[in-house]
């Protein structure tokens, strides 16, 4: 995991790319893309079946678009994901034609099944299934944990959720995770080799770091 210096600096560093693409610097519109479109690929794939690119790209210009929403508590990481959350919303909204309640409903109830042949390992594809039967709230909420490697008040923020209640849901969402796994596992095998091992299984499915210690709820 990143020291928090580091976090600290590539923060400092999102935020001045941020500020001078507002300005009109297309080359730091450029590079802050460069710097996320890992992560808004992560965060998107495994929601839509198609028009990804258009999502990472609606994502960005909503990020510079609302600048002012960028609070100087929080970090453009949070920021970043809050956005994807809002033009994520409203893509499933004009796809069902109706409210999205994202507490209640998942990816998995609105659609077809999304490819996930860009995952390596059948392990690793179980828990793609598994997670897009979770409520998208909580499907994100763990996605933001494991693979980007957030910390509870980022993923608070990035969500709007209370901060006491995130790390709750992580550890809610990680049993009902497993649940799921062991529904759609074709194979008593397959669905211990995945459980045994879910953590690094989450991890390489992410950007590769651990996730952060889970404060304890307030």
């Amino acid at each position: 995991m990143r020291g928090i210096d580091t976090m600290d600096e590539d923060d400092a560093q999102d935020r001045a790319l941020l500020e001078a693409w507002r300005k009109g610097d297309k080359a730091a519109g450029s590079k802050l893309f460069d710097r996320h479109y890992p992560a808004l690929l992560r965060f998107f794939r495994n929601k839509v079946e198609r028009g990804v690119e258009d999502l990472i790209q609606e994502t960005m210009l909503a990020c510079v678009q609302g600048r002012d929403r960028l609070r100087d508590d929080g970090t453009f990481r949070s920021y970043l994901f809050g956005a994807a959350r809002f033009v994520l919303y409203a893509f499933v909204r004009r796809k069902r034609g109706a409210d999205l309640d994202a507490d209640e409903v998942s990816i998995a109830a609105i659609g077809p099944g999304i490819a996930t042949n860009y995952a390596k390992h059948a392990e690793q594809q179980l828990i793609l299934h598994a997670l897009r039967r979770l409520p998208i709230t909580d499907q994100m909420t763990l996605e933001l944990y494991y693979f980007e490697g957030l910390s509870t008040p980022e993923i608070a923020d990035a969500l709007e959720l209370p901060l006491g209640t995130v790390a709750g849901r992580i550890r809610r969402g990680s049993v009902r995770l497993r649940e799921e796994v062991e529904r759609l596992a074709e194979s008593p095998d397959l669905m211990t080799s995945t459980i045994t091992h879910m953590g690094g299984w989450l991890e390489k499915l992410g950007n590769g770091r651990k996730p952060p210690e889970l404060e304890e709820s307030a």
